[in-house]
């Protein structure tokens, strides 16, 4: 992988050539922090084929050039959550437009009782969800908290060492819902619903300029109705500075706990 200044500080594949070695990017440069990849990198790999129907004709985007093979240097990503009848624990796939695994979302630190709640839709929403995104060797990324809320929620964004990247935080209760992507105390991008289901979101830097696009993609109906599985495509259209690149990421990696649980409850 050729890593450069744009990409975020993370752990990586070894550009010295260590296949079962990471090395630490700060951000600049590489690092002499190192650690051992996992024995099985990858995720079982999807189907490469309906993964390109997903993204081509479900959610209407014409193949670009492939990135830099990551999360944060892809210019398509692909969420798909893994499906189960019910909705205990919240975990994602995520791929790039040929279907090759990228990373996955799990949702961490759920206790019993908690899993028992959400069984309880209406519960759900106050309690406090943790999300981690890790990269296709399961080293972690990013850590993203939703504090318990009432009304209006907001998301924490932090690297995998604790340091902040901003916030993403809803603006409204009513009609389409707004988020806004907060970095040092200043607004750097919104996330806005096509509509009041929000199952489409646009994107946009501080100027309000379009940089990104969420699309939802279905399953088809009778799989859509007996579960609770929600796969989207997310579309950077060029290359985003930081810290706005990561918040963009987060935010299509957690749309269904983060961002869309709040328009069913208040759509």
């Amino acid at each position: 992988m050729t890593t450069h200044a744009k990409t975020p500080e993370g752990w990586y594949p070894d550009p010295e050539g260590h296949p079962q070695q990471l090395r630490w990017w700060d951000g600049s440069q590489w690092t002499q922090q190192t650690h051992p990849a996992q024995q099985v990198p990858r995720q079982s790999q999807p189907d490469p084929a309906k993964v390109q129907r997903q993204v081509q004709q479900q959610a209407g985007i014409t193949p670009s050039a492939q990135g830099g093979g990551t999360l944060f240097t892809e210019p398509i990503l692909v969420v798909n959550q893994k499906t189960k009848l019910v909705e205990l624990t919240n975990e994602y796939s995520v791929m790039d437009q040929a279907g090759n695994t990228l990373g996955s979302v799990v949702q961490i630190g759920q206790s019993a009782l908690k899993k028992i709640a959400r069984f309880v839709y209406s519960l759900d929403q106050y309690m406090t969800h943790k999300l981690e995104i890790r990269d296709a060797y399961g080293q972690p990324q990013m850590m993203l908290t939703r504090p318990r809320k009432f009304m209006k929620s907001r998301v924490i964004v932090e690297r995998a060492d604790g340091q902040p990247v901003g916030e993403i935080v809803q603006q409204n209760v009513i009609g389409k819902i707004n988020f806004a992507m907060m970095a040092d105390g200043r607004q750097v991008g919104a996330i806005k619903a096509e509509n009041w289901r929000a199952w489409n979101f646009a994107i946009v830097d501080h100027a309000d300029n379009e940089v990104a696009r969420i699309t939802k993609t279905w399953e088809g109906l009778a799989k859509t109705m007996f579960t609770t599985a929600d796969n989207y495509v997310l579309q950077i259209h060029y290359q985003l500075p930081e810290p706005l690149l990561s918040l963009v990421v987060a935010t299509a990696l957690t749309v269904d706990t983060a961002l869309k649980q709040d328009a069913r409850g208040f759509g």
